[in-house]
């Protein structure tokens, strides 16, 4: 028999859970294009038995946005998703030279699961990227970038993608992220080098 405490913390559980179930019941729906109550009642099912079954990992939040570094952020990667979809375009119509293109191993610094997340999702949304894989113990995303031609277009791929990091943890990153940030970007004002 479950105590008020147990069924406190399973009612606790599922209004957390509330919402992803939601968008669960919603992907059911459009990945069938049917709108009825069976496809909410199927989609229900599906989406408690995903839940139970293949648990993830819990995840914490820290809560903490900066608007102006967010707002910074959304600027520049709009203007990104721009510069690059013209850049993609050009490449492709340009019949002179192959467009070249690489995997390339990208060390996060500053990452969790969420800010490893951000980063993926922002370097894929970025035409001319997609990330491949990520290594979530050692931190470590996979891209498959085009336009590479040699080392140093390697390296200035990897340094923006860190720079996309460091604004995202300036943005949404924890305490503890925009710390050792803050306190690397010291070191390297001084002349010292970073890990």
């Amino acid at each position: 028999m479950m105590g008020p405490e147990s069924r406190r913390g399973m009612l606790r559980d599922i209004l957390m859970q509330l919402p992803f179930l939601l968008w669960l019941v919603l992907l059911w729906m459009l990945l069938w294009h049917q709108f009825t109550p069976l496809a909410v009642v199927t989609g229900l099912v599906v989406a408690v038995f995903v839940t139970r079954v293949f648990r993830l990992p819990t995840v914490e939040l820290v809560g903490r946005v900066n608007l102006w570094y967010t707002l910074v952020f959304v600027v520049l990667f709009l203007g990104s998703v721009v510069a690059g979809a013209v850049s993609v375009t050009i490449q492709v119509f340009d019949f002179r030279r192959q467009p070249g293109a690489a995997i390339i191993a990208i060390p996060l610094r500053y990452a969790d699961d969420i800010v490893t997340t951000h980063v993926a999702i922002t370097a894929s949304l970025i035409p001319g990227s997609l990330v491949v894989e990520s290594d979530r113990d050692r931190r470590i995303l996979y891209l498959h970038v085009i336009g590479v031609h040699n080392r140093a277009d390697v390296d200035a791929f990897r340094e923006g993608v860190l720079r996309w990091e460091r604004r995202i943890v300036r943005a949404v990153g924890s305490p503890a992220q925009y710390r050792a940030l803050k306190a690397d970007q010291a070191k390297a004002a001084r002349g010292e080098v970073s890990r």
